[in-house]
Order: C-alpha cells, then structure tokens, then sequence
C-alpha cells in the first residue's frame, strides 16, 4: 500500500507493506545508512529517528505510523555545512570509540535538548537510554552539556 511522507524535508512516497519497520525503509529503500541496526528490539537505540520531533527507535516502529508525518535521520541534522550543535559537541569532545551508536545517541541527544534545554546529570540518565558498548558516557555527558551550553549562547 502507498505510504506518504517527508523524510529530512523531502516528500516520498513507498509502495511498501505497512508493517516494515522505518529501519529498513529508511536504509534499504530510501539509502539512508546512517541509522544503524542494532538489536532489533528498540532496546539499544542505535536505531533512533525522529518522527514529528521526537525520538523513537525506528527498528520496531512500523512505517505505516509514519504515514503524513516528518522523519528526521541523522543526515538531515546538519543545517548544510553547518553541523547541529550536537554534532559538533561530538567533535569537540571526542565522544566516538567505535561510532556505530552515535547516530541513534545524537538523535536522542537533540531530542532532550529540545525537550530539556539544559538538562542535569538525572535528566541526562533517565532520558539517554542508548547503548554505547565502548563505553564512552563520560565523554558522552560533557558533549550533552557543551551542547546545551551552545544552545544558551546561541
């Protein structure tokens, strides 16, 4: 069945089966690699997009609940050449080991910010429930509130 929506402000439209998850739309269907499979039971967070502004973990989130609404992946962060203040509290703070859960851990990262603009240490804990099997939450925490500090200052 055709399924419409915008995803990082383009409209597509997918004759696709309702119950595919956005995952794999977003990667096999539309080239999107950025979000990345982790675990398959949004458990993880590796996968994580937003839908209307706010985080969801696309693995187990059907397409069909997208239908009509926007679909941000980490590739329609950036505002051009200029990276979301996020990204570059990544940078700044060398939060990356391995990387392959950074994606989902900024897409989960700009929604606090959004919901929480300058969030504590508990904020931080109880919202960020993304893996990071290399370990890297304290370098993880400083970006969070490098990040935040940018939005004050913006």
């Amino acid at each position: 069945m055709p399924i419409t929506f915008r995803v990082n402000g383009v409209a597509r439209t997918l004759d696709i089966e309702g119950d595919t998850p956005l995952l794999w739309v977003l990667r096999d269907e539309l080239g999107l690699t950025g979000t990345k499979f982790g675990c398959g039971v949004a458990a993880c967070g590796a996968c994580t997009v937003h839908v209307d502004g706010s985080a969801v973990r696309s693995c187990a989130y059907p397409v069909e609940a997208v239908a009509g609404a926007e679909v941000r992946t980490i590739e329609g962060l950036a505002n051009g050449d200029t990276l979301h203040r996020v990204q570059q509290a990544w940078i700044d703070h060398q939060v990356p080991q391995c990387g392959y859960c950074q994606s989902g851990m900024i897409m989960a990262v700009v929604d606090l910010l959004d919901t929480v603009p300058n969030p504590t240490d508990e904020d931080i804990d109880f919202a960020i429930t993304n893996i990071c099997r290399c370990g890297t939450y304290s370098r993880i925490r400083k970006a969070i509130h490098a990040a935040a500090k940018a939005g004050e200052d913006a």
